[in-house]
């Protein structure tokens, strides 16, 4: 599979999960730290499970958006949301895994509509995309 890059963008990051994340553009620059949960001190950092959970559920209302301007008959709301979450833990083949649940909110869309906008969007989704057959991914249409 070869994808027609369109827009591409490039980080850094030094010290790891308690050390600094920052895009060469100069655009986003983050300060990380380890949840307590997994072993750190926690703190006013950001970690990437944050920032891949931030990523994914504007990257869904992206898609969510393409998929609609395809139907005449659909209008998008402005005040939809997605609530991201995302999980890190061991897996049983060893090593570490994530998990993500997606809660899709849109108001005064009908919950069908809303649940096969939901579908045609996670088809694509690039973050959905990537994940597809490797991370287990929960939708949820509230």
């Amino acid at each position: 599979m070869s994808v027609k890059v369109l827009y591409e963008t490039s980080a850094i990051a030094t010290g790891g999960r308690d050390g600094t994340a920052k895009t060469l553009d100069g655009a986003l620059e983050v300060n990380l730290s380890t949840p307590k949960e997994l072993g750190g001190a926690g703190g006013s950092g950001n970690n990437p499970e944050q920032l891949f959970a931030a990523g994914y559920a504007a990257c869904f209302i992206g898609a969510m958006k393409a998929v609609a301007a395809q139907r005449s008959d659909l209008k998008l709301p402005a005040d939809v949301t997605v609530e991201s979450t995302v999980g890190i833990g061991p897996r049983s083949e060893g090593g570490f895994g994530l998990e993500v649940a997606l809660k899709i909110t849109v108001p005064g869309l009908d919950k069908a509509v809303a649940e096969e906008l939901v579908a045609a969007a996670h088809d694509v989704c690039p973050y959905s995309n990537a994940t597809r057959n490797n991370i287990d991914v929960q939708l949820t249409v509230a």
